[in-house]
């Protein structure tokens, strides 16, 4: 028998993270922080790299390659942040790579597509000096203006062509790291960076940059117009942030309750950034396509995960085909390593990927059922099913009937995105839920929204434009006549972040929501993570008994075995 061919991608930026290729197929792949139970985690990844070992039950003498990337460094064999796995030995070899070619490996090795282009935008790639000193011939590509910068420059956003085999840059664009001042406005990325814009103006409202998702979620509070000046401009295909508009805005929040007292103008902040960002994106990836046409594009980078912005681009029609990268912010660098050591570094031909994001390890019942003996989950009431439908049925009637669901199964999600794996699951349309799930369980704002996971051959029935959207990664609009039926996951402007769940991947979350239907006339389920403010998604049964006891959950579902608190 033929030895599989092992590579390792690891990505040592903030959201750090491991995925191990086996014959170019994913077959393992973990967050660092689903591990470390810190958010956003990176930096040393032995950790995340011993996690993929383990799970594929290998040694670090298995594996054929080993591809990197660090933002700003390029990481020593045996020390960063601490002693490194690959300490006191000389194989695996290790390649570095940049960071935007890393973001753009990982959307080309998981898409459909055999050939298309990538754009990757985010809040700062590679400085210039390194991104040379990693590909020396590619410096042809870069921008002479670029070359004769004395400041530090670093990436900003880059277009390449995947000819099915490897990639090569079309357009790079990069920008002047910002200056750290002590006002509300220091970027923490480049002058110029769309991530960064939005970043700042996160801090500027919610007083931090923990999550900068809560801006897209506050934005529909907000009215349009409020604002009549520009963020962005577009010159000889480079886009150009403009200070002037820093001077429009001299209240930052100072912490949530200040935020509340003010609720409604940070909202209409939160209205003009988004619109801001949505019109910078639409005209740089325009700008990109009208200069390289081609028929099919992956979008990739932090900037690739604004949902609202994902559907506006969809709806322009410049393409025929978007793949958006479920991983695209840098928790996703593990897995462009990867995917460029067999690619190109290895030569091998591209594997057809099958869709899933869950690329965790199985937890099996032996282990859950360790977990379990322990005392202090003596006091909830155990069911154990033997038949999946009878799960099925049982935990539908709980859901139909207003019941909280902890619902972990099989391998975690890869990603920012629960997708019925680490999920927290309740009705679409019972009053006051939502509210209950943000204050008693997800300890959160209570304007933050939650999704709708909807059977993906019934999306049209639910919402306007049908998208299919199994990652999360775009919004829609609710119809009319569902509205009061969904009004636990439409937004206050009557959009909706979907998620449309394939039973080719994701099985038994399909045929639990299948069931809710049978029950409820609803195709639909409130989905969001299994976690609460400030936790990394739960990755254990331990983590998750922990959080069933901690937060007002109803029901636990380890797999086929049902917790229920007396």
């Amino acid at each position: 028998m033929t030895k599989p061919i092992y590579i390792l991608g690891t990505g040592l930026s903030h959201n750090g993270s491991a995925v191990l290729l086996k014959d170019g197929r994913v077959c393992v792949g973990i967050e660092k922080e689903r591990i470390s139970r810190r958010k956003h985690d990176g930096g040393n990844d032995t950790l995340a790299i011993q996690y993929c070992l383990d799970a594929e039950g290998i040694e670090l003498k298995d594996v054929a390659l080993v591809v990197q990337c660090a933002n700003f460094d390029i990481p020593d064999r045996n020390q960063f942040n601490g002693k490194r796995i690959f300490a006191d030995t000389t194989t695996p070899k290790i390649v570095d790579i940049s960071h935007h070619l890393a973001h753009a490996y990982s959307a080309v090795g998981t898409s459909p597509f055999s050939e298309c282009a990538v754009m990757v935008i985010d809040g700062c790639g590679s400085p210039l000096h390194q991104f040379i000193e990693l590909h020396p011939n590619q410096k042809s590509f870069i921008d002479p203006i670029f070359l004769e910068e004395s400041q530090m420059l670093c990436e900003k956003d880059s277009f390449y062509h995947f000819d099915g085999q490897k990639l090569s840059p079309l357009l790079k664009d990069f920008s002047k790291m910002a200056e750290h001042k002590t006002s509300s406005f220091s970027l923490p990325t480049t002058q110029h960076s769309i991530g960064g814009f939005y970043a700042t103006l996160s801090k500027y409202v919610f007083g931090d940059m923990d999550d900068v998702g809560k801006l897209m979620g506050l934005a529909p509070f907000g009215e349009t117009g409020i604002y009549n000046f520009e963020a962005f401009e577009f010159n000889s295909g480079c886009l150009y942030l403009n200070e002037t508009w820093q001077t429009n805005f001299t209240n930052p929040s100072t912490g949530y309750e200040y935020f509340k007292e003010n609720f409604d103008y940070y909202a209409n902040v939160a209205k003009w950034a988004q619109e801001q960002v949505e019109k910078a994106v639409m005209k740089c990836i325009s700008n990109r396509i009208e200069a390289f046409p081609h028929n099919n594009l992956c979008y990739t980078g932090g900037v690739a995960l604004n949902a609202v912005a994902n559907a506006k681009l969809q709806d322009l029609k410049i393409v025929d085909s978007i793949y958006f990268e479920p991983a695209a912010g840098d928790n996703g660098l593990a897995l462009g390593c990867a995917f460029y050591g067999w690619l190109e570094y290895l030569n091998m031909p591209k594997v057809a990927h099958n869709g899933s994001t869950c690329f965790g390890k199985k937890h099996n019942e032996t282990e859950i059922e360790k977990e379990l003996d322990k005392d202090e989950y003596k006091t909830y009431s155990k069911n154990k099913f033997t038949n999946e439908e009878d799960l099925l049925c049982y935990c539908a009637d709980k859901l139909n009937n207003g019941k909280t669901i902890a619902w972990f199964q099989s391998e975690s999600e890869f990603g920012p995105r629960s997708l019925g794996r680490r999920s927290i699951l309740a009705h679409p349309g019972i009053d006051n839920l939502k509210d209950h799930i943000n204050r008693n369980i997800k300890f959160r704002e209570d304007f933050r929204p939650f999704a709708p996971a909807v059977l993906k051959e019934m999306v049209d029935e639910y919402f306007e434009n049908g998208r299919n959207s199994p990652y999360m990664i775009l919004v829609d609009k609710t119809r009319p006549e569902f509205l009061d039926k969904l009004k636990n996951v439409t937004h206050s402007d009557g959009s909706a972040r979907v998620q449309t769940v394939d039973e080719k991947w994701n099985n038994r979350f399909h045929k639990l929501i299948k069931e809710f239907h049978k029950v409820s006339g609803i195709a639909v389920l409130l989905n969001t993570s299994l976690n609460r403010k400030g936790m990394p998604m739960v990755e254990t049964p331990k983590e998750a008994l922990q959080l069933f006891g901690e937060t007002a959950l109803d029901v636990l579902v380890l797999e086929n075995i049902v917790l229920e608190k007396i």
